[in-house]
């Protein structure tokens, strides 16, 4: 139709360019389309033509200017648009206007199209030249954002950009980690499959397979992305592709039995009626372009009288198409007899229930008619007035696009610096009616407006795949139960894993969980590991099994010691009692059963007083035990030199002699312990040190200053020394009964066991240590009681007759 402004449009009317073999000797046939028609398509390029009328009966906008249009089929194939921008780019008149007040009616103002984004890229590459600006209401790729490229597109439908990230958002709402994916094998397919999976991987999406097809593909590369479908283990298929390609595909899956699968669709085929026989797709989710109304719209496309029909071959097709009958033809086919009513049609061209592409063609018109509008009209004062005659170029209006704001049948109509609108969009579910048939349901909305985390809500209750009402599941591997950690698995995506439990004094509280935390100090992991509880003291108790052997042995040792001193004391007055100094011998006593006490000290729940006493105990009896064979020792040796004549020895190392070596001998000791235990003294201290072993916290002693236990330990390490050296001296002497001996056996046994003592103390954990120490005490202490007092005992209880001043000097009577 002309006008005095002329806007194109390309629509994919057919789907298929006829393919003609080139023989190189003959002319090649034009470029036509093919196949049936798109009836949807149709309705969009109808709906053009019925914004430009209203636009013409409009008073306010572009008043006594007259609107033209020129429509092109592309047939969705890339040769037949290119051929097609170049016949619009080129001019529309076919004579050459000389005079000064020709109409425009030449030049291309603007194009709205293409359908699909491959042919609006290969449009845009043609017209972009000649500042021809390309409003499109259905090619979504977010390359053709890309400015320094494609300067002159606009479109009035989102960039796929915001679907994909929209579609990423969707997926891990549901909790769906383990996913398949297939695409056009285009511009719309690739670019945008490339966008989702990029925005997946950052949601922690898996993708087991993707794969690319176009309905032009031979039917084996169809039916092997069908195959894989079939084969696959994810529950969910993302499907970026083109209306036409999502037909073919599914087409081919109805011909064998496929498992369920829960398709997760883009609006290029979620929202299109004609897919709606494909049953086994029930339950398919995915984001629509927003409803609309248009009010007169139906009207208009229903108004199809037979002299209009037939003066359009694509109407003409249309509708033998659509009722099975020829116009005006005498065939064997029937004839259109006038009887044909498409009120009562059920196509995609007449259902206008739900308006979505349809109205991003209708806020095109209107888009570039404001641009025009702006270029061509001036407002004074009140009125606007509009020259037909006033000479604009297609730059200007380019210019007046980009400016554009305003507001149609309550939709707002704007282009940002990328010449993309604001991206909203509708869940579309398809559900099944109560008439059993499928239909289109909005349940919820997406707008890349709102702030983050508030684009994406859902109002209301969704069907999935079968008919069910609970969310499927399609993950690789089973979220990871609290207590565990996920593993990855070698060779798969990061959604194939392994469940291990955490380690020991670590806990993971959460399903999925990464990474175990560990306890803090003093808590360890419950048995399930999911939460931390206090630890568990350790110590060397008394009602450990341990514990209570070494009290029995502690008893043992104070009983025996205290029948020996009963027994030393009943026959006090005989030889071998008096033969050493019977006090030397009752302080002996003594402090062998303070040193069997003292270990009593070690056993129990650490205190502060425990650990100050323990080792002060210890070391203290221990040297008075010391102190005691030392003087013993000396005394032996010096018994034996008063034999020799003129020996004075023995008398110049009396009972106060021997009072005082005992004191001299044992004081150093109480004072480094004095010192020892005011200056820094040992304490209570909870040992986390076996905690990430045993789970156990150790309940010791700590020295602040471990010299001071070293020296109290060397110091009873030198008089057990001196008592060795000396015994040994004396190990030969001329009797039957020497002591010296004994001293001698029971200094070898202190010293095997405290040499051993040593290490085994350093490389026992826990109460472990506490018992090598009390071992190391009653080992020694049972040493030196059993190898000096028991064989007196003996002869005092069993063999009598040797207890007499002759027996000490080997001399019994017969």
């Amino acid at each position: 139709m002309d006008g005095d402004y002329v806007i194109g449009g390309v629509f994919s009317i057919h789907n298929y360019m006829h393919t003609v073999k080139h023989n190189y000797t003959t002319m090649p046939e034009p470029l036509r389309c093919t196949g049936r028609i798109d009836s949807r398509e149709l309705r969009f390029s109808r709906a053009m033509v019925f914004a430009i009328e209203e636009i013409n009966k409009s008073s306010k906008l572009l008043p006594s200017i007259r609107l033209g249009y020129q429509i092109h089929d592309s047939c969705a194939s890339v040769p037949m648009t290119v051929r097609v921008a170049f016949q619009l780019s080129n001019g529309l008149d076919p004579v050459f206007y000389t005079g000064d007040h020709c109409t425009r009616s030449g030049i291309m103002m603007a194009i709205i199209g293409e359908s699909g984004s491959t042919p609006s890229i290969s449009m845009s590459r043609v017209i972009g030249s000649f500042n021809i600006p390309q409003v499109s209401h259905y090619a979504t790729c977010a390359c053709l954002s890309n400015k320094e490229q494609y300067p002159s597109f606009f479109r009035t439908i989102p960039s796929d950009q915001f679907q994909a990230d929209a579609l990423a958002k969707l997926v891990k709402h549901f909790g769906w980690t383990w996913i398949g994916a297939v695409r056009s094998d285009s511009d719309y397919g690739n670019n945008g499959m490339a966008s989702f999976l990029d925005a997946a991987q950052k949601e922690g999406i898996c993708v087991e397979y993707s794969e690319s097809f176009y309905r032009t593909h031979p039917r084996s590369k169809i039916q092997r992305v069908a195959d894989v479908i079939r084969r696959s283990t994810a529950m969910v298929v993302v499907a970026f592709a083109a209306s036409g390609d999502m037909k073919i595909l599914l087409e081919e899956l109805s011909r064998e039995p496929s498992p369920p699968r829960q398709w997760i669709g883009t609006e290029s085929w979620v929202t299109d009626p004609d897919l709606l026989r494909f049953t086994f797709c029930a339950g398919a989710i995915g984001f629509g372009i927003q409803q609309s109304v248009i009010p007169g719209l139906r009207d208009f496309l229903l108004d199809l009288p037979n002299t209009k029909v037939a003066a359009s071959p694509v109407l003409t097709e249309f509708w033998e198409d659509a009722f099975n009958c020829r116009l005006g033809k005498t065939t064997e086919e029937s004839v259109c007899d006038g009887t044909e009513d498409i009120q009562t049609l059920k196509s995609p061209y007449t259902d206008t229930s739900q308006l979505r592409i349809t109205n991003m063609v209708y806020k095109a018109v209107y888009a570039i008619a404001h641009a025009i509008h702006n270029a061509a009209c001036q407002k004074t004062n009140s009125t606007t007035q509009c020259d037909k005659h006033t000479r604009i170029e297609s730059k200007q209006v380019f210019t007046e696009l980009k400016k554009v704001n305003f507001s149609q049948n309550g939709y707002d109509v704007s282009f940002d610096a990328n010449g993309d609108p604001v991206a909203t969009y509708e869940l579309v579910n398809w559900q099944k009616s109560k008439s059993g048939s499928i239909e289109f349901v909005t349940v919820g909305h997406y707008d890349a407006s709102l702030p983050v985390g508030q684009e994406f809500r859902i109002n209301r209750n969704l069907t999935w795949v079968e008919g069910s009402t609970q969310v499927p599941v399609s993950v690789c591997t089973d979220s990871c139960p609290p207590g565990t950690r996920k593993v990855l698995q070698r060779g798969k995506p990061i959604c194939c894993y392994d469940c291990i439990p955490c380690p020991e004094g670590e806990i993971s509280n959460a399903t999925g969980s990464t990474e175990c935390t560990k306890c803090p100090e003093f808590y360890w992991s419950d048995k399930d590991k999911v939460k931390c509880i206090a630890g568990v003291e350790e110590f060397l108790s008394f009602f450990d099994t341990m514990g209570i052997i070494l009290v029995i042995l502690t008893l043992l040792g104070v009983v025996l010691t205290t029948i020996i001193t009963t027994v030393f004391h009943r026959f006090r007055f005989t030889p071998i009692v008096k033969a050493n100094n019977s006090e030397i011998s009752f302080l002996l006593l003594l402090s062998l059963k303070l040193c069997f006490l003292c270990s009593l000290v070690f056993i129990g729940r650490p205190s502060a007083w425990t650990c100050r006493l323990r080792q002060a105990a210890f070391g203290i009896s221990f040297v008075l035990c010391l102190s005691c064979l030392l003087v013993k020792t000396i005394v032996v040796l010096l018994a034996f030199q008063s034999n020799v004549p003129g020996s004075r020895a023995l008398k110049l190392f009396g009972p106060s002699q021997q009072r005082t070596l005992i004191l001299c001998t044992t004081a150093p000791q109480v004072c480094l312990c004095a010192g020892w235990l005011l200056g820094a003294p040992p304490f209570p201290f909870r040992n986390p040190t076996y905690q990430a072993t045993t789970g156990k916290i150790v309940v010791e002693c700590k020295e602040p200053w471990p010299p001071g236990f070293y020296l109290v330990l060397g110091y009873i390490g030198l008089l057990a020394f001196l008592c060795l050296l000396l015994a040994f001296l004396g190990r030969k002497l001329p009797d039957t009964f020497n002591e010296a001996k004994l001293i001698t056996f029971s200094m070898l046994i202190f010293w095997a066991v405290w040499i051993s003592f040593i290490p085994a103390h350093v490389s026992s954990p826990g109460k472990f240590t506490v018992a090598v120490e009390i071992f190391a005490i009653l080992a020694s202490s049972f040493g030196l009681l059993l190898c000096i007092f028991v064989p007196k005992c003996y002869i005092i209880l069993l063999r009598p007759e040797r207890n007499i001043k002759k027996g000490m000097t080997g001399k019994y009577p017969r």
